[in-house]
C-alpha cells in the first residue's frame, strides 16, 4: 500500500515543534516570574500557539494546490496590504523600535511572515506562467524582482531587515532554480550584494552592528552585549551541556534568550552534541522538502515543485541567519528560529510551509499512482486486442 505522508518530513518538523516548546519554557521561565508573576507565562502561550501550529496544519493539508495557484496573486496583495497597515500609526505595534506588528487583541500578527509565504507562493504560480519569458528574456526575469523592490521597500520602512534578506535570497535561489541565464543571475547577485551594503550605510546602527560583528568583544557592554553574551552560553555548554534547565545565560543576562537567542540557550543546556543533533534535524527537515520538491518536478507538477523548493529556502534560510547569528558567524540581526523560537506568526507560518509540503507530497503520489493505473488499464486493453 502507498504511503500518503512522508514520516521523516513530519518527524522532523513534530520533533523540533515539541523541542521549540521545550526550550522556550526552560529559557523564558525567569524573565516570565520577574515580568508576569508566572514563570510558565511564555510557556503557556508557545503551548497554545504549537497546538494552534497543529491544527492549522491539518486544515491546509486538506487545501488543494490548485487553490494556492489560483489565488496566488491575491495573497501577494493581501501580503502588501498588511505590510502597509502596520505602518500605519494606530494599527501598528511598535516594539523595540520597530513596527512589525498587527494587534489583533490576545495574539499580535507579524505580517512580514505571511508575506515570506505568499511571495514565494506567488512567485511559483508566476514561474510556471511565464518560464520560457524568465529563461530567455530580461523582461521576465525583472518583473518578480520589481514587487520584491516594492515588498522590500517595506519591510525596510518597518525595519525589518532580516526578513528582507529571507526574501530576496530565496527569490534568487528561485530564480536560479527555474534555469535562467548565469550572466543575468550573476549581474542580479551583485547589484543585490551593492543594494544590501548601500541600505546597511544608511542606518547609524546598521553599521553599528557591523563593525561589532568583527569585534564584539571591543563593545562587549554595548552594540557587542548580545554576541558576547551568546558567546558565553555556548562555551558554558561544553561538549554535554549543563542540563536542562540549567543555563545561567537566560538569568537576565542574555537579553530575548526565549526568541531570537534560543538557540545559544539549547547549547549551554544541551551542549555541541544536543546543538548538532537539532542542526542534524532541521537538515533532514529541508532535506525531505526538496526531495518532494524535485519528485514534483519529475512528475510534471511544476508550480507544486517550485512551491516547494521556496518553502525550503525560506526555511533554510531562516535557520542560517538565526544560528549564525547566535554563534557569531553573521552579524546581529533579529530573525527567528522556525519552530523554535517564542512566537506566534513565525510558528504557525512555519507549520502552514510543512503542512504545503505535505499537500505537495500527497498530490504527487496520487498522480504516480493515477498515472500507474492508466498504464495498467493500457496494457490489459493492448492485451484484450491482440489475443
Amino acid at each position: 500500500m502507498t504511503r500518503r505522508v512522508d514520516g521523516w518530513l513530519l518527524f522532523s518538523a513534530l520533533f523540533l515543534l515539541f523541542l521549540g516548546w521545550l526550550m522556550v519554557t526552560s529559557a523564558s521561565m525567569e524573565v516570565a516570574g520577574s515580568r508576569y508573576g508566572n514563570p510558565f507565562f511564555f510557556s503557556i502561550r508557545h503551548g497554545i500557539y504549537v497546538l494552534m501550529g497543529l491544527g492549522l496544519g491539518l486544515f491546509i493539508v486538506l487545501i488543494p494546490m490548485r487553490w494556492w495557484y489560483d489565488n496566488s496573486f491575491v495573497l501577494l496583495l493581501m501580503a502588501f496590504l498588511l505590510l502597509l497597515a502596520v505602518l500605519v500609526p494606530g494599527i501598528g505595534r511598535e516594539i523595540n523600535g520597530s513596527s512589525r506588528w498587527i494587534s489583533l487583541g490576545i495574539v499580535n500578527l507579524q505580517p512580514s511572515e505571511l508575506a515570506k509565504l505568499f511571495m514565494m507562493v506567488y512567485l511559483a504560480g508566476y514561474l510556471v506562467r511565464r518560464l520560457d519569458e524568465v529563461r530567455n528574456r530580461w523582461s521576465g526575469f525583472i518583473k518578480p524582482l520589481a514587487v520584491m523592490v516594492f515588498m522590500g521597500l517595506l519591510l525596510i520602512m518597518e525595519p525589518d531587515y532580516g526578513a528582507t534578506v529571507v526574501i530576496l535570497g530565496s527569490m534568487l535561489g528561485m530564480l536560479f532554480l527555474s534555469g535562467v541565464g548565469m550572466m543575468r543571475f550573476i549581474l542580479l547577485l551583485v547589484a543585490t550584494v551593492s543594494m544590501a551594503g548601500m541600505i546597511a550605510m544608511m542606518q547609524p546602527y546598521r553599521m553599528k552592528r557591523l563593525t561589532t560583528y568583527f569585534d564584539p568583544w571591543s563593545a562587549q557592554f554595548d552594540s557587542g552585549y548580545q554576541l558576547t553574551q551568546a558567546l558565553i552560553a555556548f562555551g558554558r555548554g561544553g561538549w554535554d551541556g549543563l542540563g536542562l534547565g540549567n543555563s545561567v545565560q537566560k538569568l537576565f543576562y542574555l537579553p530575548e534568550a526565549h526568541t531570537d537567542f534560543v538557540f545559544a540557550i539549547l547549547a549551554e543546556e544541551l551542549g555541541l552534541i544536543g546543538a548538532l543533533a537539532t542542526l542534524f534535524i532541521y537538515g533532514l527537515l529541508v532535506f525531505r522538502m526538496v526531495h518532494i520538491a524535485r519528485k514534483a518536478g519529475e512528475t510534471g507538477l511544476l508550480f507544486h515543485c517550485y512551491t516547494c523548493f521556496g518553502l525550503a529556502l525560506v526555511i533554510s534560510a531562516q535557520v542560517f541567519i538565526n544560528i549564525g547569528v547566535n554563534t557569531g558567524l553573521l552579524p546581529t540581526k533579529g530573525l527567528t528560529l522556525p519552530f523554535m523560537s517564542y512566537g506566534g506568526s513565525s510558528l504557525l507560518v512555519s507549520c502552514v510551509m510543512v503542512a504545503i509540503t505535505l499537500r505537495v507530497d500527497q498530490e504527487t503520489r496520487l498522480t504516480l499512482k493515477e498515472r500507474e493505473r492508466l498504464k495498467e488499464e493500457k496494457r490489459a486493453e493492448y492485451a484484450r486486442k491482440r489475443y
